[in-house]
This record gives structure tokens, C-alpha cells and sequence, in this order.
């Protein structure tokens, strides 16, 4: 039987690129894991620091398909699921091959290694996207190889390595998006325009990151809190970006405890944070993009407004587009 590894593993891609920004400070990392026969086993994602990882998720996922066994199914802890897998797998996954985004990790931190499990499973191959740069993860590869595995690498790995853009920004420096929410018409005026689940997204995304970025007029029109209130998560540091400090100190974003809030004319306080979202409209656009390394739209299927990002000039490659409840979110890069 031919097998089309891209397949197998853009459907990996897909369900990683879902947490996205949601895996702070991991990286995003999709996993998929495939019968004898071709036929689709798992497919999981890494979904939240400090929880399983992809590959751990996926191999849960395959075994219970396999053997009906419920008794994995509640069972959530990473460690917890590494070893009733040790304990019962019983050489199901002999004809399985794995597909993943990212070099199974070889370390043992907040969870248990990844490539040493897969070893210990009797997988008969196993497909890699990107390898791990992060030298306490790294040589994941060789373990799985040094098992008697079949490894392949590279699978997809321009795909791969694009997904990875926000881990490998903050494990070095720092990781700048710039998100924004538009109508149809290209509209980003007069008031909620996103799904309440998108908007749950975003919050979900703000509780993660150290610092929020917004302009100073849109802070005096739309008085907001920008804060993770609905999904009870933390609120981040607010950067104002205003030549003038005429605030009125009632906006709910300047009465947040434990938050500090800056007002700069520059961007100079980027240099602080790892993880920093930008949001605002066209004249925010403008300013901040010398910072940005990725930008994530919210497309809501209305019209309405009055005024939208005007007389720019930019282009940018899709690196992900897909439906959340009502609305299109796509992650892009500037050209």
C-alpha cells in the first residue's frame, strides 16, 4: 500500500495550528497515528502547557480505538497515560506508524519523555515534520532510531517549521502578533463585531500573554478592559502607545489588580516581554510593523461599520484558515 505521508501529516498541521497561541510557552505540535491499512487511528494536539503532549494524546486516542479498553479514557495526566500504556498496550501498536509536527521530545520535565514511550510501544515507523532545536528535547530521533524504529524526517517540514514560528521567536527573543477583528466589508468600527467563541479565543490567548499593545485613541473611545474575563483566565501588562496621558483613570483597563499598565509614545517596552499580543486597526497597523512576526485576523460574516484599514499597501502569506463557530480565523505572515 502507497502512503502519502503529506497527507497524514497536514492533518496534523491542521489540528495543531487549532492551539495556536493557546500552548504558551510549548510549541504548537499535531499528531496523527495510522493503521496497517492507512486507516486513521488519532489525531490530537498539544493543548496546553504542562499537559500531554501530542504524540501522548494521539497513542491514548489509538489505543482505545484499538483495543475498547474505557478504563484510559479518564485518564488525563500525562505520566498516568505513559504508563498504562507501558503497562497494556500488549504490542497493538506493532503495525501502527505515527506522524507528528514536531522530533518526539527526549527529555523528562513536566511530563514524561514523548520519544522514549514511542520506543517502548513497538511503533513500526514513525514520520517527523521539524526537528527539535531546543537541545533539552532534542535527538528525539535517535532514540526512536536506536529502538529499531524507521524514522523519516522532513515530512511536510516548510509547513512545519512555519508552525513553529511563535515557540522559536520567544524561546529566543520574543513573539509579536498583531490581532484584529474585521467584517465582510473590512469594517473594524462600532462596536462587537467577532462570535462569542471567537472572542472567548482571543481571551483565551490574552491570558497567556505577558503584555497587551493598543493605541491610545482606542482606549478613549472604546474604554476597554482587555482583560481574560471569559475564560476566568489572567489579565496581562497593557502597554498604551499615546503621545498624550490624558486617560480618564475610570477605564476599566487601568483598574486590574495586579496589572501595570505603561503609556510610551514607542515601542521600546516590547524588549521586556516574551509573548505580546498588538491589537488595534489600521493606524496601529502601520506603526507596529517593523515588530510584528505574525498577524491573526478574525473574519465575522456580517456588514455593518463605517471605516476599516485604509490606503495600505501590504501583502501576506495564509498560514492557517479555518472556521471557529461563526467566523474565519486566519494566521498570516507579511510578504
Amino acid at each position: 500500500m502507497v502512503i502519502d505521508a503529506n497527507f497524514y501529516m497536514n492533518l496534523a498541521l491542521l489540528e495543531a495550528w487549532k492551539y495556536q497561541g493557546l500552548t504558551y510557552p510549548n510549541p504548537a505540535v499535531g499528531c496523527v497515528v495510522v493503521g496497517k491499512n492507512g486507516e486513521l487511528l488519532a489525531i490530537n494536539a498539544h493543548k496546553k502547557a504542562g499537559e500531554a503532549h501530542a504524540e501522548v494524546l494521539a497513542l491514548k486516542d489509538a489505543y482505545l480505538k484499538t483495543t475498547h479498553d474505557i478504563a484510559i479514557a479518564n485518564i488525563s495526566a500525562s505520566h498516568e497515560i505513559h504508563t498504562y500504556l507501558l503497562k497494556h498496550h500488549n504490542n497493538c501498536f506493532a503495525d501502527v506508524s505515527l506522524y507528528t509536527t514536531l522530533e518526539p521530545c527526549s527529555h523528562i520535565g513536566k511530563t514524561p519523555s514523548c520519544a522514549s514511550l514511542i520506543a517502548s510501544l513497538g511503533i513500526k515507523k514513525v514520520y517527523v515534520g521539524s526537528l527539535d532545536s531546543n537541545k533539552e528535547a532534542s535527538e528525539g530521533n535517535l532514540i526512536l532510531s536506536s529502538a529499531g524504529i524507521e524514522v523519516e524526517s522532513n515530512i511536510l517540514k516548510k509547513e512545519c517549521d512555519e508552525l513553529l514560528i511563535p515557540f522559536l521567536r520567544w524561546t529566543n527573543n520574543n513573539f509579536v502578533f498583531f490581532k484584529w477583528a474585521q467584517r465582510l466589508n473590512a469594517t473594524t468600527d462600532d462596536g462587537l463585531i467577532s462570535s462569542k467563541e471567537s472572542r472567548k479565543h482571543v481571551h483565551a490567548m490574552r491570558s497567556l500573554c505577558d503584555l497587551i499593545v493598543i493605541g491610545g485613541n482606542t482606549v478613549r473611545t472604546d474604554r476597554p478592559t482587555l482583560d481574560a474575563r471569559l475564560v476566568d483566565g489572567k489579565a496581562p501588562d497593557v502597554l498604551i502607545v499615546s503621545k498624550r496621558n490624558d486617560f480618564d483613570r475610570t477605564i476599566p483597563l487601568f483598574n486590574v489588580d495586579g496589572r501595570n499598565v505603561f503609556i510610551y509614545d514607542n515601542f521600546s517596552k516590547l524588549h521586556a516581554y516574551k509573548n505580546i499580543m498588538i491589537e488595534g486597526g489600521g493606524k496601529m497597523f502601520e506603526l507596529s510593523r517593523d515588530y510584528i512576526d505574525m498577524y491573526l485576523c478574525y473574519i465575522a460574516p456580517k456588514f455593518g461599520g463605517k471605516t476599516g484599514f485604509e490606503n495600505l499597501d501590504d501583502s501576506f502569506d495564509i498560514l492557517n484558515i479555518e472556521k471557529e463557530d461563526e467566523d474565519i480565523i486566519m494566521w498570516m505572515k507579511r510578504k
